[in-house]
């Protein structure tokens, strides 16, 4: 089984995240690419058991090119952290390939306050999927961040142990014959 697990990410949190996941899934023994979404087409796409994808919550949903811009001249980020502007999630999903019933997850990073007042990413995106023809194999998971922009505490271990349910997951469905 190979599993790609794909992010965008403008200060780390999300990469952080993304890459705690892929971890987790490589641990179970499952191939796993991961890294930002401008590293991978449909080609790599077409090769992938399954397909985790993850973003920051901006403005209630998925990122948008208005809001990467604004995120870029927010003062309030870290300064040790240099924003990556490069291509957004929402974008990213305009292109994506028929999934063809493989399965698939969605993440994000938003603030630790309630999802009807921060909005997620994660739930359009896991919408975008399942709208493509991917099925998804867990609801849709959010990891937090601090106003400050950090990572809230704990939340590598939360990444890790959804990896851990997905590498699950996966095993499981594939031995039911998807």
């Amino acid at each position: 089984m190979k599993a790609l697990v794909i992010y965008e990410s403008m200060f780390g949190n999300t990469a952080e995240m993304g890459e705690a996941v892929a971890a987790a899934l490589a641990r179970h023994g499952i191939e796993t690419e991961s890294g930002p979404l401008s590293r991978f087409d449909a080609q790599a796409l077409a090769g992938a058991d399954l397909l985790v994808v993850g973003g920051p919550t901006h403005a209630h949903g998925m990122s948008s090119a208005g809001s990467r811009k604004s995120a870029v001249e927010d003062k309030r980020y870290p300064p040790d952290r240099q924003p990556d502007p490069g291509p957004g999630i929402r974008e990213w999903l305009n292109d994506l390939p028929p999934g063809k019933g493989r399965p698939a997850a969605a993440f994000d990073t938003r603030l630790l306050k309630p999802r009807w007042l921060t909005g997620s990413a994660a739930k359009g995106i896991a919408g975008r999927l399942a709208d493509c023809g991917y099925r998804l194999l867990a609801e849709p998971e959010s990891f937090f961040v601090t106003t400050e922009h950090r990572l809230e505490a704990g939340q590598a271990e939360r990444a890790t142990s959804w990896g851990d349910q997905l590498a699950d997951l996966a095993s499981a469905s594939a031995s039911h014959g998807g």
